[in-house]
């Protein structure tokens, strides 16, 4: 993507919006264009404003961030909506997922990961930062179905595992967790071996069983 990434920020901290405004501002490629302090407010402006990528907060008061995500799935279909909570518990993810967010990012992320994961989902791809994928392994409920079946896996395991269930190859998982192609083909390899699967479409399903993906 060579155009500059328009970013909309809605979080009711100013403090917050603040900060992240000019981080963007300050890196090529990234622009933005507008900030909002509720969902009420993000609507107003997705409505005068071009957008590319809405960062967005949870806990609001008003209209909260899953109200607004439901309410841009059906007013804004076009815009991607990254949440950025400090909440990473398994259920606000899978809420989240539900309501088709574009990716989930958790407050203590880095300036590289945030940066990565609004280019990946402007690029029409989904991100769920490592953190958010332990979250749905380690604090889900016997009654998962398929969930049991990753409990041996480290957390790089399944974030690679997420990553080939949304169709990346071994350079673009790279450089999303930021190793060395080698290193997904070994993680890879590790991973059917454990998960006694033969093949990629195996680990997708796997996945796909695990609620690691929709």
């Amino acid at each position: 993507m060579t155009e500059e990434i328009r970013i909309a920020i809605c979080d009711d901290h100013r403090v917050v919006t603040d900060a992240l405004r000019d981080m963007f501002n300050g890196v090529p490629g990234y622009t933005c264009v507008g900030t909002a302090a509720s969902g009420t407010e993000a609507l107003f402006l997705l409505q005068h404003v071009a957008v590319d990528v809405l960062l967005t907060d949870l806990d609001m008061p008003g209209m909260d961030g899953f109200e607004l995500l439901a309410a841009v799935r059906t007013k804004h279909q076009a815009v991607k909506v990254l949440v950025l909570s400090m909440h990473d518990e398994a259920a606000l993810v899978k809420r989240a997922m539900e309501l088709d967010a574009d990716g989930y990012v958790v407050k203590n992320a880095g300036k590289e990961e945030l940066m990565l994961a609004v280019r990946e989902i402007a690029m029409g791809r989904r991100y769920f930062g490592g953190s958010v994928a332990e979250a749905l392994l380690g604090k889900a409920t016997p009654s998962e179905a398929g969930a049991h079946v990753l409990a041996d896996l480290t957390e790089r395991e399944v974030e690679v595992l997420a990553a080939l269930a949304e169709g990346l190859g071994n350079k673009e998982i790279g450089e999303r967790l930021f190793i060395s192609p080698r290193t997904v083909d070994t993680h890879r390899t590790n991973l059917m071996r454990k998960l006694d699967t033969h093949n990629v479409a195996g680990l997708v399903r796997i996945a796909i069983k695990a609620g690691l993906v929709r």
